[in-house]
């Protein structure tokens, strides 16, 4: 992967209001997961689910800071309120995209969407590998992961913070999601 392709999905994630950082190898994201959420006052976080090995790593570093956890399977009685309680959620992007500063969750149930909505705070991590240059670039793994799941899937793009904007076209952060978004990259 190229420093170029990060560097203009860490600047395009930029202009959007987001914020990037690039992690040195796996072991390098716990700290800079902890480190966000002490930045930004986090009690409790809640996890999608973490590629292994990463899950446990970033879990044991929340504990140890003093972080209430909270991490799959959720009892789908307890969805949206489990996910909603927590000040931040913590998840795992298929993919990126430089062109548009995206990342792409790919879910199957509603717990996976949820824990990047709900939270006021979402910090989305991904492997530089899987970083594309365009949107024609995702044509193909979308298609393909709706030809695996053709029933209760969801591809959802995140593209910095939740924005809307009245009629005035006055921008407000955060009114139909996290008002505070960061993104991992894995170098």
């Amino acid at each position: 992967m190229s420093d170029e392709l990060i560097d203009a999905f860490v600047k395009k994630y930029a202009s959007l209001s987001g914020v990037a950082h690039v992690a040195e190898g796996a072991d390098a994201v716990a700290p800079i997961v902890v480190s966000v959420l002490r930045e930004v006052g986090c009690e409790r976080v809640v996890f999608a689910e973490l590629p292994d090995g990463l899950d446990d790593a970033v879990e044991r570093a929340c504990v140890d800071a003093g972080i209430d956890v909270r991490v799959p399977p959720f009892d789908s009685s307890e969805l949206p309120h489990a996910i909603d309680a927590a000040e931040a959620g913590v998840s795992w992007a298929v993919f990126a995209v430089a062109e548009s500063g995206s990342l792409v969750e790919f879910a199957l149930d509603d717990a996976v969407r949820l824990v990047s909505t709900l939270p006021r705070v979402h910090i989305g991590i991904f492997k530089a590998s899987t970083l594309l240059g365009n949107l024609r670039d995702a044509a193909e793994p979308l298609r393909q992961f709706y030809l695996d799941h053709p029933e209760n899937a969801t591809a959802t793009f995140i593209s910095g913070p939740s924005r809307t904007a009245d009629i005035e076209m006055r921008l407000t952060l955060g009114v139909h999601g996290p008002e505070v978004a960061h993104a991992i990259v894995i170098k």
